[in-house]
């Protein structure tokens, strides 16, 4: 029993409400959006892609991506302009969990401790998706991999995708304190992912690096698919850390441009 002789329910308690309390969809994605903002992927002054790209980029409709960006507008967040795209206006979005911690919090620690912690927890969350992948998963890899085929030209486009492609793979085993754990780690110093990302040809090594992630999974190969994850979580922490010392990023491998490997599919 609460004051006053209230009951306590289940859906009083944070740890729950989640879970039990049902959101319109359009708050739903409000609250990515605001994660991208408080995150860093998204920075004041950037625009946002049409509605049709963040469609695609976060696996909704456009409905609801239409009714995140007037909710948002609403609280100051972005600024929509009849014929202009809109733009984030405010980084004021708030106390922003992203997985277990506040916004920002990772970057309070070193590089080489985070790219160890996330070594770790990702090699388990990818070797269990492949050991229990279903088409339906594969299907929304997928979906997401050709939504990045149209986005080698712009990183903060690709980097809403790619957010949604990780966190994809983080949620499938069902265990959300692991998940919510790597969704912290993914977070670490975006400000500096987004240089380092911006580089050429990152983009296209990152789609050819996610593709290699994919196949693995769809084979069941739970020994490929965590290799796949280290060398693209390898390459990471490698051009952050040459970003954040202020050196330009080492060309690490080689990938072959999207759009060029779209035409020689064709």
């Amino acid at each position: 029993m609460g004051a006053a002789g209230h009951t306590l329910q289940l859906s009083d308690l944070p740890i729950f409400r989640e879970g039990i309390v049902r959101k319109p969809i359009r708050e739903v994605i409000a609250d990515k959006l605001s994660t991208l903002v408080a995150s860093g992927i998204l920075q004041v002054g950037d625009t946002l892609p049409g509605e049709r790209d963040l469609a695609l980029a976060l696996n909704v409709s456009r409905e609801a991506v239409r009714g995140a960006i007037q909710t948002l507008a609403a609280r100051g967040i972005l600024e929509v302009s009849h014929g202009a795209r809109t733009r984030v206006l405010s980084a004021d979005v708030g106390p922003v969990t992203v997985g277990l911690a506040l916004a920002r919090a990772i970057d309070a620690y070193d590089i080489d401790n985070v790219h160890a912690a996330r070594t770790l927890v990702e090699q388990k969350l990818v070797a269990d998706v492949a050991h229990m992948a279903n088409r339906r998963l594969c299907r929304t890899l997928r979906d997401l991999l050709q939504a990045q085929a149209g986005m080698l030209d712009d990183p903060v486009r690709f980097l809403i995708c790619d957010r949604e492609f990780h966190v994809a793979i983080y949620r499938a085993p069902g265990n959300r304190l692991l998940a919510d754990f790597a969704t912290d780690l993914y977070t670490y110093m975006m400000e500096y992912r987004r240089r380092a990302i911006g580089q050429p040809d990152a983009i296209g090594r990152s789609y050819a690096e996610h593709e290699a992630i994919v196949s693995a999974i769809e084979a069941g190969d739970a020994n490929a698919a965590v290799s796949a994850f280290a060398v693209h979580t390898g390459r990471i922490y490698t051009t952050t850390r040459f970003v954040m010392e202020g050196q330009a990023p080492p060309i690490i491998g080689s990938a072959p441009a999207g759009k060029d490997r779209r035409r020689r599919k064709a």
